[in-house]
């Protein structure tokens, strides 16, 4: 099973008989009639190689049927933070909720009808043709021997649509461009039919044209199929435009959670990410015109951060590591 897939249906339950491929009754599917609301408490996230947590008890809930983008400098934490909603990494403490149940409960099938993830380490046989990588999305309903159903060929045919990528459904994946190529599995995630989808880097090594298909979708699935969304993005200002909420991070805290006009500030910008920018206000949302690097000055260690966008650790009265984003 390719490495995209094994992250959601091989999550935690990794160790699981493949008895369960065999079940009689084939599961239902989402039928994205309401979107679900993804929630982690206090979690706790590290790894064996880290001298101590890298995420150390922060907690967020991504709103039903919107798009939270997470930002902020490299090792903020916030691919770590991702992989922890995603069952990619076991909390050291802390839940993850979809819609109140806690994930680690549930089988990898049931995790991956619920929860479709497209990480940064995709990869699969360059032989195999984009039409069957996508077939590799529709696991969670099948058994082990099963055949393809007519609703296995309705998913395929509306993901491959959805995705843009029509065009490529012959063509092997190994002949395929970085933009294709990633294209084809958001293709296969979609598959899925989940009604969470959390997104690591999609736009990532692409170039413009290729991003912005990418963001269209993500778009689309918000509007459209009422999907809530969770993206990881490095360009805040991509983030401005595509999220209804931003949660900012440095050094495993989040700093910052609101709109992007409640996040996306110079003062932010100044004390997260150590740089000069200009900010303008356009019906587009933030627009950010970077002016140069911070080496010593305003660093989120000051006494105010965002006056809107609530600093996690500060002494008001908005809860310590507690949002609903």
């Amino acid at each position: 099973m390719f490495n995209t897939i094994a992250s959601i249906t091989q999550g935690r339950n990794r160790n699981e008989d493949e008895s369960e491929a065999s079940d009689t009754e084939p599961p239902s599917e989402s039928t994205n009639d309401s979107a679900s609301t993804l929630t982690g408490e206090e979690l706790v996230l590290g790894y064996p190689t880290s001298d101590g947590p890298i995420v150390d008890g922060e907690t967020i809930t991504a709103e039903r049927g919107a798009v939270t983008a997470l930002v902020g400098p490299n090792g903020s934490g916030k691919s770590t933070l991702l992989k922890g909603l995603a069952n990619q990494l076991d909390p050291d403490a802390g839940s993850v909720l979809v819609d109140g149940e806690d994930i680690h409960t549930l089988d990898t099938k049931a995790l991956a009808r619920k929860l479709g993830l497209l990480s940064q380490e995709s990869t699969s046989p360059d032989s195999i043709t984009v039409e069957d990588l996508v077939y590799h999305g529709r696991y969670p309903y099948r058994g082990f021997f099963e055949h393809v159903t007519a609703d296995d060929e309705e998913a395929v045919d509306t993901a491959i649509d959805l995705a843009g990528c029509g065009h490529l459904r012959d063509r092997e994946v190994g002949s395929l461009s970085g933009g294709q190529k990633q294209l084809a599995w958001i293709a296969m995630v979609l598959a899925q039919d989940t009604d969470v989808l959390l997104l690591d880097e999609p736009t990532t090594f692409l170039d413009l044209h290729h991003q912005l298909e990418v963001m269209e979708i993500v778009e689309t699935l918000r509007d459209e199929r009422d999907i809530t969304v969770v993206v990881v993005l490095h360009d805040i200002e991509q983030a401005a435009r595509l999220a209804d909420r931003i949660i900012a991070l440095k050094d495993g805290t989040i700093r910052a959670r609101g709109s992007p006009a409640e996040v996306v500030t110079e003062d932010l910008l100044a004390k997260v990410f150590s740089i000069e920018a200009e900010v303008q206000s356009t019906d587009r949302g933030p627009q950010v015109t970077p002016i140069g690097p911070i080496h010593d000055g305003p660093t989120d260690t000051d006494e105010s951060s965002d006056s809107t966008a609530a600093d996690a650790d500060s002494g008001d009265d908005t809860p310590t590591n507690e949002s609903t984003v």
